[in-house]
């Protein structure tokens, strides 16, 4: 092998499309990238000795492999690396500083989920004075803890039109694991009508096709609730 074919470094554009950090980025998302890979989307361009690839895992080294130390390294020492001009040292300083105020911004520890009680508490303040009917979900990690809730329809007295499609959407878009299923009867009449044991069962039966588990569906008034899985309902 002579030394121009040793010397070669492809560039990232020259990768099978599966190895390239952008395009894993999108098909699987962030978490699923190394730290070097994260930083090579940052620094976009490599030089004809090394991509940006390359640049990244020097990066990491020149900050011993510790993300909170090259998170206080300058500008100045970021372009110590070879070929880290200025436009790219200030990209991965502003997004370091991101990464560290997120963290200082952090809320208290996400609340689990381990019975229809604690769902109950979580919704009661938004759902148990309505109006009118609303459909609700609490998303759900893999531990049971929420990471979000959200309200996917909005209806009158007498009901609410909760579409499989928004549900399911608004799930995915927010990865969830696992759903709670939630919708208030402003009556104050606690049993599930027949409309609302069928829809659970489309709902329960669309979210396994999509590997999401319906952890419960509850029926939320001023006065309780009634629980789809304690009630074997699911």
């Amino acid at each position: 092998m002579d030394s121009e074919q040793e010397n070669f470094r492809p560039t990232i554009r020259e990768w099978a499309k599966d190895d390239r950090p952008r395009e894993r980025l999108m098909a699987q998302g962030p978490q699923a990238l190394s730290d070097a890979e994260l930083l090579a989307i940052l620094i976009r361009t490599g030089t004809p000795k090394m991509n940006a690839l390359e640049m990244g895992r020097e990066i990491l080294r020149a900050g011993g492999n510790d993300l909170g130390r090259l998170g206080r390294m300058s500008v100045a020492d970021l372009m110590k690396t070879h070929g880290m001009g200025e436009a790219k040292a200030i990209t991965i300083a502003a997004a370091l500083e991101l990464g560290r105020r997120r963290r200082e911004q952090a809320g208290p520890e996400r609340r689990m989920i381990a019975s229809s009680k604690d769902a109950y508490e979580e919704l009661r303040p938004v759902m148990a004075d309505l109006a009118n009917e609303q459909f609700w979900l609490l998303i759900l990690d893999r531990g049971n803890r929420i990471t979000d809730k959200c309200m996917v329809s909005d209806g009158g007295m007498h009901g609410t039109v909760a579409d499989p499609k928004r549900i399911f959407k608004e799930a995915l878009d927010r990865r969830a694991a696992s759903i709670v299923l939630s919708h208030n009867h402003p009556s104050g009449q606690l049993r599930p009508s027949s409309e609302d044991i069928a829809l659970t069962k489309k709902l329960v039966e669309g979210a396994r096709l999509l590997d999401i588990t319906v952890q419960d569906h509850l029926i939320v008034t001023e006065t309780g609730y009634f629980s789809f899985a304690d009630n074997g309902m699911l």
